[in-house]
């Protein structure tokens, strides 16, 4: 019996998906639920898990398409897995056939892949087409991908670390110094390098994901429709790391988490935003719309793009529940395991590019929100304290806003109170 494989539901607002990677070829035995196909859609990439166990019959839709909800995308041979599982040694046992023990290194490639932790998955493209160039298998190459996906990284730096040896001879170049002395120099002229190659094929041209074309729309979109204004101030971090370093190893023992920074960001932000509830909200035509809630977006860099997962009621929540809640996004997210609902209906949202080194930026909003808040890597700075220069591990933060709704004033009273939360804790018992 063959039953279709279609693309499901994708959530709210969501109407087509690019087909992504295929797990399987036809011919190959799945089981009930195994994923078989990603798809790619706007907000997250969903995985089509398989219907029915059997044998995938068919693919109708390569990777790269553009499919709509409800599209088939393929076929299973439902229970057909047992009848083929026996025949599978019969090539084996043919002994007049020659042509048949060349044909089983390429079933054995998959294993091999699987054996060096690549999960089954094929590489990606771009992978693909350096371990052709550089002659490299898949055994050769350990997949940091998901699923231990092959990437190019992953082909490139196998390449360099098969190429090492060749290095070797050069220590034979000083031998030959002596007989380079009596040479005579070489006119500048004769120095230049060669004509370059052709450019054209030195490039790589991939396609941007669906993801990463919606990244773009939608903050060339912001920058188009908001008028976008940034507002600077730094907080001295000592008393939130002196407080971290104290109660870590019992927070992290009663809530088996981590004590980390954003919780304490979070929970400034919602004292802030309930003073200025500009910040908190949103422009629907000519109305403004208050938001009396705080759904807080916190950003989560993955290697498909930037990902904004929402802690849903923020102010209702502890700061070790907040502290659980991100790290199960961060870890969900770089598996490509978030649903779209999780990533809707944010108020507003905190980013943090001091994970990667940054000491300043002016993030861009993450419409139809009003204002995000940009944090930054901590640093020792020479501040003036009771009239004595002296070092500060301090972190500049950054507030873009909509400017048709949040004035300048409003703009510095909101960083002014993350200011003050962070650098003196005890407002978060007090609800100062």
């Amino acid at each position: 019996m063959s039953i279709e494989i279609k693309v499901p539901a994708l959530g709210e607002s969501i109407t087509e998906a690019t087909v992504g990677q295929w797990f399987k070829k036809p011919g190959d035995a799945v089981k009930a639920d195994e994923p078989l196909v990603e798809l790619e859609t706007e907000k997250v990439t969903v995985e089509v898990p398989a219907p029915a166990g059997g044998v995938l019959a068919d693919i109708q839709v390569a990777q790269g398409a553009t499919v709509g909800i409800g599209s088939v995308l393929g076929s299973i041979n439902e229970g057909a897995a047992a009848a083929a599982q026996p025949a599978a040694p019969q090539p084996a046992a043919a002994p007049p056939q020659p042509k048949a023990p060349e044909a089983s290194p390429p079933k054995a490639a998959p294993a091999a892949g699987a054996a060096t932790g690549n999960g089954g998955m094929p590489p990606s493209p771009a992978a693909r087409r350096v371990m052709e160039e550089r002659g490299l298998g898949e055994a050769d190459v350990q997949g940091s991908g998901r699923r231990g996906q092959i990437l190019k990284e992953d082909a490139l730096a196998a390449s360099a670390r098969a190429a090492t040896p060749a290095a070797v001879p050069r220590e034979e170049e000083p031998r030959a110094a002596p007989r380079a002395m009596a040479t005579p120099p070489v006119p500048v002229t004769q120095l230049r390098a060669p004509s370059a190659p052709n450019d054209a094929a030195r490039e790589e041209r991939v396609r941007m994901t669906r993801l990463r074309q919606t990244i773009a729309r939608r903050l060339k979109d912001a920058q188009n429709t908001a008028a976008m204004l940034t507002t600077f101030n730094d907080v001295d971090m000592s008393a939130i790391m002196k407080l971290r370093s104290e109660y870590k190893d019992l927070f992290e023992k009663r809530h088996q988490v981590r004590l980390g920074f954003m919780g304490f960001f979070v929970k400034a932000c919602i004292q802030a935003l309930r003073e200025v509830p500009a910040v908190n909200a949103e422009i629907d035509g000519e109305d403004i719309i208050y938001k009396n809630y705080y759904h807080v977006g916190v950003a989560v860099s993955t290697d498909r793009g930037l990902v904004v997962p929402v802690v849903r009621e923020a102010d209702r929540m502890s700061l070790a529940e907040i502290e659980i809640a991100i790290a199960d996004f961060g870890r969900r997210a770089r598996d490509g395991k978030l649903s779209i609902e999780e990533m809707q209906g944010g108020t507003f949202s905190i980013t943090n590019g001091g994970v990667f080194g940054s000491l300043l930026s002016t993030p861009i909003l993450n419409a139809p929100q009003s204002g995000i808040l940009g944090m930054h890597r901590i640093e020792e700075r020479a501040v003036v304290r009771n009239g004595q220069i002296v070092a500060r591990p301090m972190m500049s933060l950054a507030l873009s806003y909509d400017h048709r709704i949040v004035d300048g004033r409003d703009a510095v009273t909101f960083l002014v109170r993350v200011k003050e939360c962070l650098e003196d804790p005890q407002r978060f018992v007090l609800d100062l």
